[in-house]
Order: C-alpha cells, then structure tokens, then sequence
C-alpha cells in the first residue's frame, strides 16, 4: 500500500528528498507539499506533478498538506521547527509519522511541541538522495516504534542507504554525511585548482575532478567496498600515488578533516542549545 507523505518546506534537503522519492517510483499524486511563494508552488508541481500550496498564499497550507497524510517530513529552517510543530498538531493523524530533517533540533523539543504520543523520529539525510545515491541517519523518539521507523524509513530507502542510531550519534551522521557531499566538493575545487596550477585549462580540470569523484564514489558504493583497501590498490610502491598521499599526511590533510568533522558536531550541539 503507498502511503501518503507530506513535504512541509521543499529546500535543498526536503527537495532533494522528495524528487529521489519519486525517481524510486512512489506516484506523485500521493505526495503533497508546501512551499513558501506561489511562484515555487506551481514550479514544483510542473516538475514533478505533486500537489503543493504556499504557506505565503495560505494560512491553511500546511494543514492541509498533513491532513491525512501518514508520514510527516518537516523540512523548514531549523529557528522555524518548533513553530511548524505546534501549527500542524491540530491537523495531524494521531499515528502520522513525523520525522524532522533539521539539524540540532533534538527529539525532545519536536516532542514538546507536538501531540502527547506522536510518533517522532529525527533524520539527517544529504542532499544525493536527489540522484539516487543518498545517505540518511534515522533517530527514533519515545513513541516511534518499529512499524514507524520502518514507515519514515521507506521515504529514504529508495534512493539511498538508511542508518538508524541513538540520538546522542546523529550529530557524527550529519558531520560525517550530512555536510559530506560539501567536502567533497571542496576537494573537487582543490583537484581542479591544482590542475589549473600544474598547466590544465580550468573547464578539463574540473571535468576530471567530477568524473574522478563520481566513479570513485560508485566504486565505493560496492557492498563490501573498504576505502583503505581501494587507495592502496591505486598507490602502487615508489610511485607518483603514493607520492601525493605522502605530502597530504605530512600536510595533515587527515587530521584536517577530523577536526572539521568535530567542529561540525560542535556547532550542530551549539545550535541544539539555541534552538530548543
């Protein structure tokens, strides 16, 4: 049986969320969604055939949109959650999945702000999931059971991998995957500067960053696939690989990296105490 799922905000996240849904074959017609302007309504119906109203336009958007749907994906800013939480209550289904797509709002402050027993869950997903190659942590509140993860889990799965883990981890999911594909956009721009550097033009330098990243990227997508085991396999003994990988950790390039993914969490745990 399809479920009905509404999108509340269709941004980068949600959006990216909602067309990898319907690229995975749920039907359109049994997604509704709200937007900001009008404007942006009638443009994503066009484009993916979702009935959407503007919360600009009408007071009446967003319980319209939850009125009978079963799963809820709150996609706004995250200053804007507990709000949205509170206007939607009246309109939701007492078993209607909500899952919050924000970052550092914590299941508790969903909790306070919503019915006394609604199922909540907290996901942090990426903005892949657009082209069918996403990844998203799923923390469970205290009354989302199994049949309600595996509901939110469902609006994921077909167009990416879904991780549940206790709350206290899905700031490590978001600084590991969520802000993930910003990394390694970084790194295309740094191959493609470096390129331009040793003498390219910038348009082959960036195409061979992006296609050297995505077919990486799919050949880690390999169940089993263990990035260590693929980078020795590429840096042959005495070579010019391994030559390269040598200067990074003398640079600390990964060390580097930790430390963005720690100051990643940080922010997301600063945010949390702002926000609730």
């Amino acid at each position: 049986m399809t479920s009905t799922i509404a999108f509340l905000g269709t941004g980068n996240m949600n959006g990216a969320i909602l067309r990898g849904l319907i690229a995975a074959g749920h039907p359109a017609e049994s997604i509704r969604a709200t937007t900001r302007t009008e404007a942006s309504a009638r443009r994503l119906t066009e484009e993916t055939g979702v009935q959407a109203r503007a919360t600009g336009a009408d007071d009446a958007a967003n319980a319209w949109a939850v009125g009978t749907a079963e799963v809820v994906l709150l996609g706004v800013k995250p200053f804007g959650i507990a709000e949205l939480a509170r206007e939607i209550s009246p309109a939701l289904r007492p078993d209607a999945v909500v899952v919050s797509v924000a970052a550092a709002i914590t299941l508790a402050t969903l909790e306070a702000n919503l019915p006394d027993g609604q199922p909540v869950l907290r996901s942090m997903p990426n903005t892949p999931f657009q082209v069918g190659s996403g990844a998203a942590g799923l923390s469970r509140g205290t009354h989302a059971g199994d049949e309600a993860v595996a509901a939110a889990s469902a609006v994921f799965a077909g167009s990416g991998q879904v991780i549940e883990v206790p709350e206290a981890q899905i700031d490590a999911v978001s600084a590991v995957s969520g802000s993930g594909p910003a990394y390694a956009f970084y790194l295309a721009e740094a191959m493609a500067d470096g390129g331009v550097a040793l003498g390219l033009d910038r348009e082959t330098a960036v195409r061979l960053a992006a296609a050297t990243l995505a077919g990486a990227g799919k050949m880690l997508s390999a169940d089993g696939a263990d990035p260590a085991e693929l980078r020795k396999g590429v840096t042959s003994p005495k070579g010019t690989t391994e030559r390269a990988i040598a200067v990074f950790d003398e640079r600390g390039v990964r060390a580097a990296i930790a430390d963005g993914e720690k100051a990643a969490v940080d922010r997301a745990v600063e945010l949390s105490v702002e926000l609730a």
